[in-house]
């Protein structure tokens, strides 16, 4: 080997041009960590109702590491997601200073039972809120089919001034309504909407008009609907002694 020059200077050039490659990573690392590099500003936008100034100051002080070059954006959003009503973070550089950081909170839609917030894209989320909110109930994987549900009974009952506070969805996959007026609506699994459209459809000019409270409404029968009204109790009648008569 050491009688063929042109392997020899082919070995040599490739030897120079790995110390010189080494050296220049070396000198690039030295330079992006130089204090000139030093992030400025951490700018935060968004349409932010929950998440206050302190909690986003915690998270710029305790989990951004790093100058303008370092600062690792993957770990940078999933700080950003750690707080209870950030949805989803985007985080991007701006020259020469700046990070920028769009945060998109959670609107609440419901609670789910009295374990977590559903927001509204149908997702489970936790968090502390006391808005006064519906309650929907149903098996774990059936979120978003329960909001979507929501969503559309909501706007059948519109017409009659009904407002869905509580939807059901049983693990036979039957529905029932709680409304505000506190009626319960039970529609069974089948054509749910069809039954829910008809029985707006008609409720002014039937129970409507008759300005009795129904605690109860079954649809489930093809051609009609059950109701129940409270039971009136007898009045308790006092006898001049102790006793009741």
């Amino acid at each position: 080997m050491w009688d063929k020059p042109q392997a020899l200077l082919w070995i040599a050039n490739l030897l120079y041009g790995l110390a010189a490659a080494l050296l220049l990573y070396a000198l690039l690392l030295v330079v992006v960590r130089m204090p000139i590099f030093a992030l400025k500003e951490v700018k935060v936008e968004g349409e932010l109702r929950h998440l206050t100034h302190e909690q986003l100051k915690l998270i710029v002080s305790s989990h951004l590491r790093g100058n303008f070059f370092t600062l690792d954006l993957v770990q940078t959003r999933s700080a950003f997601r750690k707080l209870p009503w950030v949805r989803n973070v985007s985080v991007r550089r701006r020259w020469p200073d700046k990070l920028e950081v769009v945060v998109e909170e959670h609107h609440e839609l419901a609670r789910w039972g009295n374990i977590a917030l559903v927001n509204s894209y149908g997702e489970l989320f936790h968090a502390a809120s006391d808005s006064d909110l519906p309650v929907f109930y149903g098996p774990g994987d059936s979120v978003r089919e329960v909001a979507e549900h929501y969503a559309k009974y909501g706007e059948l009952l519109k017409p009659v001034g009904m407002k869905v506070v509580q939807l059901a969805l049983s693990p036979r996959h039957a529905w029932q309504i709680g409304v505000d007026n506190g009626m319960v609506i039970e529609l069974g699994r089948d054509q749910t909407e069809a039954r829910l459209q008809k029985f707006a459809g008609i409720y002014a000019s039937t129970l409507g008009a008759l300005n009795v409270a129904i605690t109860y409404a079954d649809l489930r029968y093809p051609n009609g609907f059950a109701v129940r009204k409270p039971v009136k109790l007898p009045a308790v009648k006092k006898t001049g002694g102790n006793g009741v008569a």
